[in-house]
């Protein structure tokens, strides 16, 4: 438990950096410092700026931020910039209306996504959100406990976003369109990314792609065939699932576009396992979203943009009309595609490879 010490005047004095271990709280509390004495009040400068002046890097200074932003010392908005809450005279902090005691958030999620990267910042956020990854069974009872709701799974059923919507609660899709209710959604422009990576793939000579999207989607397929339209008629596309991958290889694809950070971690690994030297003798890219090291090149969204979307509607969706926010991702290099004739080149150590499992299986 933290205990506020006090100054020789019994005035209240920040809690002493070096008893905390991390650097981002000593951080912390030395911007809070700097909120109470004035030296930072209204909008903030801009966070590079900011990570100058205290000498740390972006990571470290957005937990930093985050965690202010969390106890409702700060006001974080995209687009905006982060301003400095009004605070009341006996030097306490005025809470956000989103901060208060009550606004708890309900994230839904699929068992397999309880370790998303945007879920794990959410729930820094608001240590009060709680994940639920069975939707079928929630009881109203229990929804009512709740002020709004961040939907991460596919299998949310139609009859559970009415119910919601009809009991006035915020509700925030991540990662889907809403398909018949008016409510909030925040997007990765899947469709743009896989445009321009396939432009750029078909300009290098590629006439071979495969589509890898979750089952139901056809985002990726269908941009990939508008630029064959644009930029070569004859190019083929082929939709399928990341277990199919190797199959494509042996059929001759040599392009492939990953539909989620994911989905191009699996179909790496496939690669690995058999072999198959990328960008050698395939080229693999993606759309997605995530921090860190990103399994190939594409256009990709940082974990930390995406919640702080989302915490962006939250805070300004209730009554007001329901908004979707795409969000296009920047490009990622990791050298992961190369021109067709790069992969011509390594085509013959593919086949020498599978002739040589063939006889040893035989």
């Amino acid at each position: 438990m933290d205990h506020q010490t006090t100054s020789g005047d019994g005035a209240p004095r920040a809690p002493q950096a070096t008893k905390l271990s991390y650097k981002f709280q000593r951080l912390r509390e030395k911007l809070r410092s700097a909120i109470a004495s004035g030296e930072l009040s209204g909008k903030l400068p801009g966070e590079r700026q900011l990570a100058k002046r205290f000498r740390v890097n972006a990571k470290t200074l957005s937990k930093a931020l985050t965690d202010l932003a969390a106890e409702g010392l700060l006001d974080r908005s995209i687009g905006r910039g982060t301003f400095v809450n009004d605070t009341s005279g006996n030097g306490t902090t005025t809470p956000s209306p989103h901060r208060s005691a009550s606004d708890r958030w309900l994230i839904l999620c699929d068992p397999d996504q309880t370790n998303h990267s945007v879920l794990r910042l959410l729930q820094e956020t608001n240590p009060e959100a709680q994940v639920v990854t069975d939707s079928t069974s929630l009881r109203p009872s229990f929804l009512s406990g709740f002020k709004a709701v961040i939907d991460f799974s596919v299998n949310t059923s139609e009859t559970l976003l009415r119910d919601l919507v009809v009991r006035g609660m915020t509700v925030v899709l991540v990662d889907r369109e809403p398909s018949v209710y008016s409510m909030n959604a925040v997007v990765i422009d899947r469709a743009l990314g896989a445009s321009y990576l396939a432009r750029d793939l078909l300009l290098g000579g590629h006439r071979q792609f495969f589509a890898v999207e979750r089952r139901g989607q056809t985002t990726v397929i269908e941009a990939i065939r508008r630029a064959m339209q644009r930029y070569a008629r004859d190019a083929h596309v082929e939709p399928g699932f990341a277990g199919d991958v190797i199959a494509a290889v042996e059929r001759g694809y040599t392009a492939f576009i990953c539909d989620s950070r994911r989905t191009a971690e699996l179909v790496r690994d496939s690669f690995a396992r058999r072999g198959i030297a990328i960008p050698g003798n395939v080229s693999l890219a993606a759309i997605g979203s995530g921090w860190g090291e990103y399994p190939c090149s594409g256009y990709f969204v940082h974990a930390e943009q995406k919640a702080q979307t989302v915490m962006q509607l939250l805070r300004e969706g209730s009554g007001k009309r329901p908004t979707t926010l795409w969000l296009t991702g920047s490009y990622v290099d990791r050298g992961t595609t190369a021109p067709i004739a790069a992969h011509l080149e390594g085509q013959l150590v593919v086949e020498d490879a599978w002739r040589s499992s063939s006889a040893l299986s035989l």
